[in-house]
């Protein structure tokens, strides 16, 4: 269909490529929601495994945010955009975790629902990765390069949270089969948020660039200091 598209309207089939290699970094990206989930629930992994995974991932994910989030919307329009995105993704992801917390006790407490929080988990995660899945989006569609410490981070802040929350809703009778459903539609449903992401920026001037950038950076940095961070401790 490509071949033939390129052949009829050449333009039209070049944006097509591009959506679709858009699309398979976020999936990639993504993807190892899946592989914990799976991880989740064949067996149970040491504590300090998990806790290792997950400050490796805050490690790189500070690098990606100082440098690749940050650093890059300072280079694109200055210091006043990147602060105002900063501000209001941290006040936005705040209030997003604390709605995310309140459900997650709602649910704990409540023992007639199976798989409570597991579910809740499941929720953090797609909290957490909505924001990085359009940030990702906007650097592959600036032609910045595809940023592997970005991937990387992504990749392995992922891995933990979906272990959890697999092994959560396992060990409370839920079966394997719909827990894998239920992780393979998140994967998908956050490697769909990339393209958003790219289509997002080919609107954007290098200002709104740089406050969507900023916007990036202040939601992951409240997520490290909130979640990430004190769950490897």
């Amino acid at each position: 269909v490509i071949v033939v598209l390129w052949q009829a309207r050449p333009q039209v089939a070049e944006r097509v490529v591009v959506q679709l290699e858009v699309v398979a970094w976020g999936l990639l990206a993504a993807s190892s929601l899946g592989l914990g989930a799976l991880l989740g629930m064949f067996r149970p992994w040491p504590e300090r495994l998990v806790g290792l995974v997950l400050g490796f991932g805050a490690g790189a994910l500070v690098s990606a945010i100082s440098f690749e989030l940050a650093g890059e919307g300072l280079r694109e329009a200055g210091l006043g955009p990147v602060a105002v995105g900063m501000a209001a993704g941290a006040l936005a992801f705040y209030a997003l975790a604390g709605a995310s917390d309140r459900f997650s006790e709602r649910r704990a407490l409540s023992d007639a629902v199976a798989g409570g929080t597991g579910i809740a988990l499941a929720l953090g995660a797609i909290l957490d990765g909505i924001p990085e899945m359009l940030v990702l989006g906007i650097q592959l569609s600036y032609g910045q390069g595809l940023s592997l410490p970005l991937i990387l981070a992504i990749f392995v802040s992922n891995l933990p949270e979906a272990m959890a929350s697999a092994a959560e809703l396992h060990k409370q009778g839920v079966d394997r089969l719909r827990i894998a459903g239920l992780w393979g539609t998140i994967t998908v449903g956050l490697a769909a948020v990339t393209p958003i992401g790219a289509a997002v920026a080919d609107r954007l001037g290098p200002g709104a660039t740089a406050a969507f950038n900023g916007f990036a950076a202040g939601a992951l940095l409240v997520m490290l200091i909130d979640s990430m961070i004190p769950d490897a401790r």
